[in-house]
């Protein structure tokens, strides 16, 4: 099975390849078709997955994967949010993104620096799919005081799990990262629904 992925994230198709691999799913870069990127106008992070997924699959003409994710910070009232990539004001630029957030939390004590990423992963069998496979994942944790680990991308730095032995995503072992992380958790599912037959 062959799949485009909508993202042009290299660190997402990378953690993706790897939580794929052994499935029989092939995933295609969006570069290999030189899509654009469409405007992110939803309000949630289901409505931008699906814009993204519909627009890379009439474009290339196969069944696209997109995913939109982000961390959720409880003092911040959700924020970063659907921001996240773009917090600072730059598209990716992590270091940046990250300084704002732990301005936007100093004097924040550990108590109240409860924090999750979501991950909703839509897969769309074409363009006109009126039922699109969706899952969710959602990792709970809390934001650290400042940045620790090399592993990973975004926030992971800065984000200290729940169920991650005392290490933060940025110093997780990223086989382990790639199994109990938000997108893990929502590729599991997604996973589930194509051996299911819910998906091509």
């Amino acid at each position: 099975m062959k799949l485009v992925l909508a993202s042009g994230n290299a660190g997402k198709l990378a953690e993706l390849r790897a939580l794929l691999a052994g499935s029989g799913i092939e995933l295609v870069a969006r570069s290999a078709f030189d899509l654009d990127e469409p405007a992110e106008t939803g309000g949630t992070f289901v409505e931008n997955a699906i814009i993204k997924a519909r627009h890379a699959a009439a474009a290339a003409g196969l069944p696209a994967l997109a995913d939109d994710s982000g961390i959720c910070v409880d003092a911040l009232d959700g924020a970063p949010g659907l921001d996240s990539a773009v917090y600072a004001g730059e598209h990716g630029a992590d270091a940046a993104n990250n300084d704002k957030l732990l301005q936007a939390l100093a004097g924040v004590p550990d108590d109240r620096r409860g924090a999750h990423y979501t991950c909703v992963m839509v897969l769309m069998r074409g363009a006109a799919d009126p039922d699109p496979v969706i899952a969710t994942g959602r990792w709970r944790g809390r934001i650290l005081h400042a940045p620790r680990g090399g592993h990973g991308f975004g926030y992971d730095p800065l984000f200290l799990p729940d169920d991650g032995g005392g290490l933060s995503s940025g110093e997780l072992d990223p086989v382990l990262k790639n199994r109990i992380s938000h997108r893990g958790q929502a590729l599991a599912r997604l996973r589930a629904e194509i051996l299911e037959g819910r998906a091509p």
